[in-house]
């Protein structure tokens, strides 16, 4: 740290017209002197070196401006502590608080200019196409940290006029303290480090993390905190350490593979299911769908019950066409030939166990498309013609028991 050597100064000496004067007039009008050269710099720098500096520079909205702004701080600071020497009748004691006080104010100014270089980098960087994917707000933050850190060891040291390697060899023993104190900073540290090596989050990811109530987009992430907008416009601060240790969905996997899934299911009353008449089956040859899968059908069954009938088995041996399974084989035709349904992805439509709500057969397939409005239109429209067509199989979806069924029963 640099020592001030204050030398008393005679009037003559320092501002010759000011020797006739009281001596706290010399002091007052030397102050007021040496605070007008300091404004009459910080405006000249700020006013007209700057503008005419800006001149040359980019206009894109990112520029070094506001780096060089706060450098400009320095001029003045730098005229007070040479200046202050100068001003008559002033205690030594005073003078070197001065002095320090304009040395830590030039030691400030540094560290906010350099901060805000740190900040237009990452701003820069945000321009980036692959900026999403890898953000440095949270290295930027680290920096940040260690920046002010290090300026406040440098700015104690000035206004004690003792040399920082001092205060740093006492750091040491605090070594303990300052783990438990920054804690939370070490562990954001190495979360986000996982978090941007593994690829694990991006900006404009959609996450959910029941357990903090997290359901939407990632709009922001920082060191210590990654800020989620959920649906219904509230944003949630999530602990960035907190992504590592406890499990969140990602859902980017939907939105690359360019699929959403449907995973619903139809429950159908079972007293109705039954095996169909030959009138019924000729009936549903109506549906285009159907053809291949009647076809189909007849031929196995015909080959089968013929065995039967060679053995001399009962007639209940036989097989029959169900109009459950006539339906599952229709949701499929129907599945396969609706235009909105990714065709290069798993579709399955099964049955599952029965439950006192009545029987499951679940749809499971993808939509060629991960945007939500026209998601859930495409689910709509499915499970509406599905809902409807079912009379047709001489099937209903189950219903528990309203009022106006008791009422039926009750006229009946």
């Amino acid at each position: 740290m640099r020592q001030f050597t204050i030398q008393s100064l005679s009037t003559a000496d320092s501002i010759p017209f000011l020797a006739d004067l009281p001596p706290w007039a010399e002091t007052l009008i030397a102050f007021g002197i040496l605070a007008s050269l300091a404004w009459l710099a910080n405006f000249i720098v700020k006013h007209i070196v700057l503008r005419i500096f800006t001149r040359w520079l980019p206009h894109e909205g990112l520029t070094p401006l506001p780096v060089a702004a706060r450098l400009a701080n320095i001029v003045p600071a730098l005229i007070v502590s040479k200046g202050i020497g100068a001003v008559p009748n002033l205690p030594p004691a005073a003078v070197t608080v001065i002095s320090n006080v304009a040395a830590a104010s030039i030691i400030l100014f540094v560290a906010m200019a350099i901060s805000r270089a740190l900040s237009l980098g990452n701003e820069i960087y945000d321009r980036r196409p692959d900026a999403a994917s890898r953000p440095i707000k949270g290295y930027v933050q680290l920096l940040k940290i260690i920046l002010y850190g290090g300026a406040a060891v440098l700015i104690i040291a000035a206004l004690m006029d003792q040399s920082p390697v001092l205060l740093l060899s006492g750091i040491g023993a605090m070594a303990a303290v300052l783990l438990l104190v920054f804690k939370d900073t070490i562990l954001s540290l190495v979360a986000s480090v996982q978090l941007t090596s593994n690829d694990m989050l991006r900006v404009g990811d959609w996450i959910e993390m029941p357990a903090l109530n997290a359901d939407g987009d990632v709009i922001d992430i920082a060191l210590h905190t990654v800020k989620v907008q959920n649906w219904d416009k509230t944003i949630t601060t999530i602990p960035t350490h907190r992504l590592i240790s406890e499990s969140f969905k990602n859902w980017r996997g939907m939105s690359e593979s360019g699929g959403r899934r449907i995973k619903r299911s139809l429950f159908i009353d079972q007293n109705d299911i039954r095996f169909l008449t030959p009138d019924e089956k000729q009936a549903l040859h109506r549906f285009q769908l159907l053809d291949d899968y009647l076809g189909h059908k007849q031929a196995e069954l015909g080959e089968w019950n013929a065995a039967a009938e060679r053995a001399g088995r009962d007639p209940v041996n036989i097989r029959r066409v169900t109009n459950i399974g006539t339906l599952r084989a229709y949701i499929v035709a129907y599945l396969r030939a609706n235009s909105h349904i990714a065709k290069g992805m798993s579709m399955i439509v099964r049955q599952l166990a029965p439950t006192p709500q009545g029987l499951p057969i679940e749809i499971y397939c993808f939509t060629n498309t991960t945007a939500w409005n026209a998601y859930e239109d495409i689910q709509s429209d499915i499970f509406d013609h599905l809902l409807a067509i079912l009379p047709e199989f001489g099937l209903r979806a189950f219903q528990e028991p309203s009022g106006l069924d008791l009422r039926r029963g009750l006229a009946a």
